[in-house]
């Protein structure tokens, strides 16, 4: 590991290393994220990577001061290094075996340093393709390639392995850009080196709502001193992130926003709805079977994402059209002819009918207009039924939701989810007049 501050690369550029602007280990020091690639910055992927490396390193206790995207070209990689101003760079991308993977090429020559093979990492690459039955193409021998004094992150997820390289009082770690397998190769190595460069952590606790606007949520809590509280609306609803250093935790905060907010509160922590629904069910030795028209299928398929979910998801049913809210469902004919297939009627009867037929302890029954076409003056775009039927009775709730089609219907997974919670929980009738 090595370099000398103030050297100039090969660009003809000075490489700007101020020793004066780097924090001393332990003291509140900086980072920075670098994200590289074509498709991130032509909107085909999503960056991913880059809220994931600023909510981690915000918890291990640096100051993350910037995050970059830039594509695949040399004179945009190089830019990139030669900009940074951080004690720690974690910068992800462009290390494949392909020639328009440049980073390594790229980081060495702006920082002065030679790439070397490196014999240990080439063998490991041989083994995972000789595992597959497959030879390894001769591209590949550009992923065992890295820089003099780097210390190698191994990569279980993949071929290319991480990089760890002092430069002076800078700390450069280049990962794969591939998510699953940064995220790995940062989890499993990188942090253990952070937490000692840092000294210090900072801890969290994420509240998960739904069911409340990020207005109104605020409104129940503006009173407090919010100084530690962060509000994340997403689709799913709203997280609230209450952030503390080392043993300032602030139960008191936290336990006063719990009560406030109890009633939109499903989760601690990362868990999602459809985690804290199944663990609901689980614990009852309950099962669940949907039935399906506007979300088309969105239900089933998030509750089947969890592992184990064959403990307690029936079966699940896309009844999209009226013939099949009659045939599978058993839902009256007459029921939609009076009333129309999105209403709380027919939400109640296609709860019923599924929890019926699957012999189910819970039965779900969704049905909206998702858009962009099909609502009316009486009934816009965005209106949902959901109906939940459990030994108790049926629950039937109204929902208006705003967005493009996919977003609507991922809102309505989330309030049918939010709703089977809450009527195992409670109990409480939700009906709608």
């Amino acid at each position: 590991m090595g370099g000398d501050s103030g050297r100039s690369d090969s660009w003809g550029l000075q490489w700007a290393c101020d020793l004066g602007d780097v924090a001393p280990v332990g003291g509140d020091m900086t980072a920075e994220v670098i994200t590289i690639g074509d498709e991130l910055v032509t909107g085909l992927v999503v960056n991913s990577n880059s809220a994931y490396l600023g909510r981690r390193l915000t918890e291990l206790g640096f100051r993350v001061v910037r995050v970059t995207s830039v594509g695949d070209g040399q004179e945009e990689i190089a830019g990139a290094f030669r900009s940074v101003s951080s004690d720690v760079v974690v910068a992800t991308g462009g290390l494949g075996p392909t020639p328009d993977d440049r980073t390594k090429d790229v980081f060495a020559d702006v920082v002065g340093m030679r790439l070397l093979l490196d014999e240990g990492v080439l063998e490991g690459i041989r083994r995972r393709f000789a595992h597959r039955g497959m030879e390894m193409p001769q591209s590949n021998v550009r992923q065992a390639m890295v820089p003099e004094g780097s210390e190698v992150l191994p990569n279980r997820w993949g071929t290319a392995p991480g990089l760890y390289i002092q430069v002076d009082n800078r700390h450069f770690f280049l990962l794969p850009g591939v998510p699953r397998e940064m995220k790995g190769i940062f989890e499993e190595s990188v942090v253990s080196i952070l937490r000692e460069l840092s000294g210090r952590a900072i801890h969290y606790v994420l509240l998960r709502t739904t069911g409340i606007g990020e207005s109104a949520l605020y409104e129940k809590l503006s009173d407090l001193d919010l100084e530690k509280v962060t509000f994340l609306p997403g689709l799913e609803g709203v997280d609230i992130r209450v952030m503390w250093e080392e043993d300032d935790r602030p139960s008191a905060l936290v336990e006063e926003i719990r009560r406030r907010a109890w009633e939109f509160v499903y989760a601690e922590g990362e868990e999602g709805m459809e985690e804290v629904v199944g663990r609901l069910l689980k614990r009852r030795s309950w099962r669940i079977a949907t039935a399906e028209s506007c979300t088309g299928g969105l239900i089933g398929h998030r509750i089947t994402e969890v592992p184990g979910s064959s403990d307690y998801f029936e079966r699940g049913v896309v009844a999209y059209s009226n013939r099949a809210k009659v045939e599978l469902l058993d839902v009256p004919e007459k029921l939609i002819r009076k009333h129309g297939a999105v209403s709380p009627q027919v939400a109640k009867a296609m709860a019923k009918g599924i929890k019926e037929r699957s012999g189910a302890e819970v039965g779900l029954g969704v049905t909206g207009i998702a858009g962009p076409t099909g609502g009316s003056p009486r009934k816009p775009v965005g209106l949902v039924y959901i109906g939940v039927a459990m030994p108790e009775g049926v629950w039937v709730r109204e929902f208006r939701f705003v967005g493009e089609r996919s977003q609507i219907k991922f809102r309505a997974s989330q309030a049918a989810l939010d709703l089977v919670r809450r009527a195992i929980l409670s109990g409480e009738e939700a009906k709608i007049e």
